[in-house]
C-alpha cells in the first residue's frame, strides 16, 4: 500500500511495485517561458541577463552589484571584434568597488593563503608547501628528492 509524507517543504511518496506495474497517469505541463517564477537560467528567451539567476551568486545585488551589472551588460551586448575588449573600464571600476570590500569579495590569493594556513596548522605532512614548489620549479637546479637527504646529488655539485 503506498502513502504519503510531509517533510518540511518535501512531500515523500512511497510506492509499492503494484503502483510501478500499471502505466503513469500524470500530465505534463509545458513551460510558460512568460511565467516570472519559472528559473529561467542565466540569460532569458528574450536575450536579456536574468539578475535574479541563482548562478549569479548574489553579485547583482551587493555593494557593487551596480559595477558587476554594467561590466557584464557590456560584455553581453558586446559587438566587438575581440568580445568585451571596450569593456575594460566596467570591468576596472568592479574590481576597484570589490576591493573596498574584502570581506565580502576575497581575492584568490587571500582565499589561497587561509586554505593553506588551515592545511598546514591541521597536519604535519612532510609534502611541500605551494610556495616551495614554485620555487623549485623556477630554480634552474634540480630539488633533491628527499627533504633528509645531507649529501649533494651530481648536478648540484656541478652547478
Amino acid at each position: 500500500m503506498s502513502y504519503c509524507r510531509q517533510e518540511g517543504k518535501d512531500r515523500i511518496i512511497f510506492v509499492t511495485k503494484e503502483d510501478h506495474d500499471t502505466p503513469s497517469n500524470a500530465e505534463l505541463i509545458a513551460d510558460d517561458p512568460n511565467d516570472p517564477y519559472e528559473e529561467q537560467g542565466l540569460i532569458l528567451p528574450n536575450g536579456d541577463i536574468n539578475w535574479n539567476c541563482p548562478c549569479l551568486g548574489g553579485m547583482a545585488s551587493g555593494p557593487c552589484g551596480s559595477q558587476f551589472k554594467e561590466a557584464f551588460s557590456c560584455f553581453h551586448y558586446s559587438k566587438e571584434e575581440v568580445k568585451g575588449s571596450e569593456c575594460i573600464d566596467n570591468f576596472r571600476n568592479m574590481q576597484e568597488c570589490m576591493q573596498r570590500y574584502p570581506e565580502l569579495y576575497p581575492q584568490e590569493e587571500d582565499k589561497e593563503s587561509s586554505s593553506q594556513g588551515e592545511s598546514s596548522s591541521g597536519s604535519d605532512s612532510a609534502a611541500p608547501s605551494d610556495n616551495s614548489a614554485l620555487i623549485s620549479e623556477s630554480d634552474s637546479t634540480p630539488a633533491a628528492a628527499s627533504s633528509d637527504s645531507t649529501s649533494p646529488t651530481d648536478s648540484q655539485i656541478a652547478s
